[in-house]
Formats: C-alpha cells, sequence, structure tokens
C-alpha cells in the first residue's frame, strides 16, 4: 500500500521532532559538562589559594561549614586546606630579606 501525502508528511514531522529532541539533549548534556568542569577548574583554583593565603583558607572553612546538606558536609569530614608556602616573589618583604636587603632600607 502507498503511504499517502499526509501520512508521508507526518513521518517526517515526527522523523524532524526527534532529531529536535535529540539535539537539545546533546546541547543540555554539553552545558552540564562545561558547568561541572568550571566548578572543578574554580574550585581547583580557590583549594590553591586557599594553600597560600590564610584568608582564602578561611572562606574556604565557612564554605565547607555552610554547606546546605548533611551528605556534602559528610564528603569533607576529615579534610583540610593543604597549606603551603607562598613563592618569594608574591611576597616582596621576604624576597628583599632573602637578598640581603631591609625592608625599611631606601637603598
Amino acid at each position: 500500500m502507498a503511504e499517502t501525502q499526509l501520512e508521508k508528511l507526518e513521518r517526517q514531522y515526527a522523523q524532524a521532532k526527534n532529531r529536535l529532541q535529540a539535539a537539545k539533549a546533546r546541547e543540555a548534556t554539553k552545558q552540564r559538562k562545561l558547568d561541572a568542569r568550571r566548578k572543578i577548574i574554580l574550585g581547583g583554583a580557590l583549594l590553591d589559594l586557599a594553600g597560600r593565603d590564610e584568608s582564602a583558607a578561611a572562606m574556604v572553612d565557612r564554605l565547607l561549614r555552610n554547606l546546605p546538606r548533611e551528605q556534602d558536609r559528610k564528603a569533607f569530614d576529615g579534610w583540610a586546606v593543604a597549606r603551603t608556602s607562598p613563592a618569594p616573589e608574591s611576597d616582596p618583604l621576604t624576597a628583599m630579606q632573602d637578598n640581603g636587603a631591609k625592608g625599611d632600607d631606601p637603598a
């Protein structure tokens, strides 16, 4: 039996609708992955900064204490920001002292 013009258009419409839904799902997945990647990068940068900066470490501690979900807070039980010493070039006073200069010496 031959397909009528109406049946053919309905089939094409259903196929186009399915392609549109698939494209929307792919875009949503792409956006979720990008969002997760941004969060991971930003979280890593924040933790790196917290390891070098006391005020950033305090902020991370506050953020963790104020997580609204208990299961999220449990994920950080026993965890602490890894402290590192600041790089010499990031602390001008330390860099000057390492070079034999004094912080109050204008020369």
